[in-house]
């Protein structure tokens, strides 16, 4: 069988019954954010990487964990990124 030949079973075995090719979730969305048990999108922090010599306690310890994505940025990501949900 061709290169062609192969490719083209490739291609269709990704179609589902509806005849649609099904939507990949992006790879960094998955790395980067959660999904809450009630459907909104947790994030964390942002600057807590490298150069934490510069920022002061009180800053690095409000910084701990995740929080809840603002609902624009959501809604952004959501359609973008995460065509199926997280899991």
């Amino acid at each position: 069988m061709t290169k062609w030949g192969i490719l083209f079973i490739l291609k269709q075995s990704r179609k589902t019954e509806a005849g649609m090719c099904k939507l990949k979730t992006h790879s960094g969305t998955k790395k980067r954010f959660r999904m809450s048990s009630t459907g909104k999108i947790l994030r964390a922090y942002a600057f807590k990487k490298h150069n934490l010599r510069k920022r002061s306690k009180d800053m690095k310890r409000a910084s701990r964990g995740t929080v809840v994505m603002h609902a624009s940025d959501a809604k952004i990501i959501r359609r973008a990124f995460i065509p199926y949900g997280l899991a």
